[in-house]
């Protein structure tokens, strides 16, 4: 078959199967085998084995399971409660104070985890519940519980940039520095939204009540801040501080996980058995698309498909910036039907040797690819976040609703898109720095 047709067959063999209720995993491994088959003799199927045995072997995927069995442990602790309840004391006496809470909280979070889906069942269980109830504007509320918990996709330990480390070959450690500051300024124009609506709109959210409000104290802060604190130090540094690679920073941190649990008192069999059931199901996902798009990628570069869509890409005759542009169009035209997983190891092995060769740094790509994927939780009718949400919401709050209350975020992400397009040295500045 020539190129031509075997770009035809996989994008709309994948497409197909995938709308008939196949996983992308089968789907692409499925459609792989059978073209590396026709194209080249049954000896090519070893294809699949070599690409399947090349990423298990790779030692920075560990991580992945490791963050998420730490965001596991977490979710199912009541640390989320009491820092809640810690910094409720603080900004409770403000308009707004609970959504301000929660974006902290996010961020916190974010900052431990890495994953959206732990966060926002557990903003939306802890928070929500809480600002409907002082009469928050619903939409306000629901916004900010979605777009809050999804920044673990731009926040270091990030599995996002981790998985697009591996299918760039790009370093994961550049990679979480340049996100720092990026995620950070995606926070950051989050609350400047929420302060500047609850102080425009009074019926966004009521005035506060600061007798209902109860003191911070040294319990608060021992069983809320410093855990928080502590699984934070130790993530950044060992990373950062060159103490450690990031694998074995991840098994660290779910060491001291399971210590702060513990002394806590909330450490038992059952939870650390339900634990590692939700990190399998959720790992078991991730491995066999990962292994699904990476051997169909391989078969279609072996096609010649690098060379092709390269070529095409250059006989547009188009700018440099509007050839990345193109490719972020094509990102978030795509987070609308697929997960991120299966967007970045179907196109990243194709567009970042474009985007060296255009001139262009990989990791500051990186950092363009997790914000369209934040544009993508939050868009219908894919819109993970909202499921998430859904998921643990009051019975009268419908996907409908929860919906219409994502415009005015994704609007401030396509805005923080805007500025890294213009601006690459708000994500290359700290790795120029540091390293």
């Amino acid at each position: 078959m020539s190129v031509q047709l075997v770009s035809a067959v996989l994008l709309f063999g994948v497409f197909g199967l995938m709308a008939i209720g196949v996983p992308l995993s089968y789907a692409a491994g499925a459609l792989a085998v059978l073209v590396s088959y026709i194209q080249f003799g049954p000896n090519a199927v070893a294809i699949a084995h070599k690409t399947v045995y090349g990423l298990a072997t790779e030692y920075v995927l560990i991580s992945v399971p490791m963050f998420v069995l730490m965001a596991s442990l977490l979710e199912r602790s009541s640390l989320a409660r009491d820092l809640y309840d810690c910094l409720n004391s603080v900004f409770g006496r403000l308009r707004g104070g609970v959504a301000i809470i929660t974006l902290l909280i996010s961020v916190i979070l974010a900052a431990i985890s890495g994953i959206i889906g732990g966060e926002i069942v557990l903003l939306g269980l802890v928070a929500l519940p809480q600002m409907l109830r002082l009469k928050y504007d619903p939409k306000l509320a629901i916004g900010t519980v979605c777009a809050g918990g999804s920044l673990g996709t731009m926040i270091p330990p990030s599995i996002v940039l981790i998985v697009y480390g591996l299918a760039a070959d790009v370093s994961v450690q550049r990679l979480f520095m340049a996100s720092v500051v990026p995620g950070l300024m995606l926070a950051g124009f989050y609350l400047v939204y929420v302060v500047a609506r609850c102080q425009l709109d009074p019926k966004a959210a009521p005035a506060p009540s600061p007798e209902s409000i109860s003191r911070l104290d040294r319990d608060k802060l021992v069983r809320g801040v410093l855990p928080a604190v502590a699984l934070i130090v130790t993530v950044f540094g060992c990373i950062y501080g060159g103490v450690t690679s990031v694998t074995e920073a991840a098994g660290i941190a779910v060491a001291l996980t399971i210590l702060i649990i513990a002394l806590r008192g909330e450490f038992s069999v059952r939870l650390l058995q339900e634990a590692l059931v939700q990190t399998l199901r959720a790992c078991g996902i991730i491995l066999w698309v990962t292994f699904g798009a990476a051997v169909l990628i391989s078969v279609y570069n072996l096609s010649g498909g690098q060379t092709f869509v390269t070529e095409l890409i250059r006989g547009l005759d188009i700018s440099p910036f509007v050839t990345v542009l193109l490719m972020m169009a094509i990102f978030v035209f795509l987070g609308c039907f697929m997960d991120w997983i299966g967007i970045l190891l179907l196109c990243i092995p194709i567009f970042v040797p474009i985007i060296i060769t255009l001139g262009y740094d990989p990791v500051w790509f990186g950092i363009l690819f997790s914000v369209t994927m934040q544009v993508s939780f939050l868009s219908p009718p894919f819109g993970p976040a909202a499921f998430y949400l859904k998921s643990v919401a009051p019975p009268e709050i419908s996907l409908q609703t929860i919906f219409a209350s994502l415009w005015p975020f994704m609007l401030i992400q396509l805005f923080a898109l805007a500025l890294l397009l213009l601006f690459p040295g708000i994500a290359l500045w700290l790795p120029s720095v540091i390293l």
